[in-house]
């Protein structure tokens, strides 16, 4: 990934971020040539993989290579209107953008074809995103052979992290005016999360 120097993160921020992805696209290259699938994950730390599962019939498992796999997340981006710019009016110098808060996490693809280590990776993956609800739904509130059927119908993919490459590009090169019009049109578009990205990573200069 092409990185400039704006946008660049240190070790410690790309490990924090890449401990609280979400989901992403996972990238193999196959018998069949190169495949990607949408899927939820969590982060092993202790082992520092990324951590997730494919439904069975997907090729993308049955069909791996040996070759390095690649995890892209995007958890974070958004359209950035030049008009949103001061310096629209000043000298009309400018083109759309795309912000974003990117991650490529490279690495060997494992496969788990193990019931018991599903049941616990699904486990994980729902307490994570069932945590902080009222009432958080558990893997042990189904029935456990309806759960053991759903189990059999997927297969586990653990990406253990050889490469990372992590880029916040959140407007940070632009001005302060032009940082105070992209926060101000990205909260008119409703796109809340991006605004607040670009706020909390605008560089101490420029606030």
């Amino acid at each position: 990934m092409y990185i400039p120097r704006h946008f660049a993160v240190d070790d410690a921020v790309a490990q924090t971020f890449l401990q609280n992805l979400k989901s992403g696209h996972l990238v193999t290259s196959t018998g069949i040539g190169i495949l990607s699938t949408l899927i939820p994950v969590t982060f092993d730390s202790l082992q520092q993989s990324i951590i997730g599962h494919v439904a069975r019939g997907n090729a993308q498992w049955s069909e791996k290579t040996n070759e390095e796999a690649l995890f892209i997340s995007a958890p974070v981006d958004a359209y950035i209107s030049p008009g949103w710019y001061a310096s629209k009016r000043e000298h009309g110098k400018v083109v759309p953008t795309w912000d974003y808060m990117l991650a490529h996490v490279y690495g060997e693809l494992i496969i788990h074809d193990d019931v018991d280590w599903l049941r616990i990776a699904v486990s994980n993956l729902t307490d994570s995103f069932e945590s902080g609800r009222e009432k958080p739904w558990k893997l042990d509130d189904a029935p456990d052979d309806y759960v053991a059927g759903q189990l059999r119908a997927i297969v586990g993919v653990e990406l253990k992290v050889s490469r990372l490459e992590v880029s916040f590009k959140m407007s940070q090169n632009k001005t302060k005016e032009d940082l105070d019009g992209v926060i101000a049109g990205l909260k008119s578009d409703s796109a809340i999360e991006a605004a607040n990205k670009v706020e909390f990573l605008r560089p101490e200069d420029k606030k």
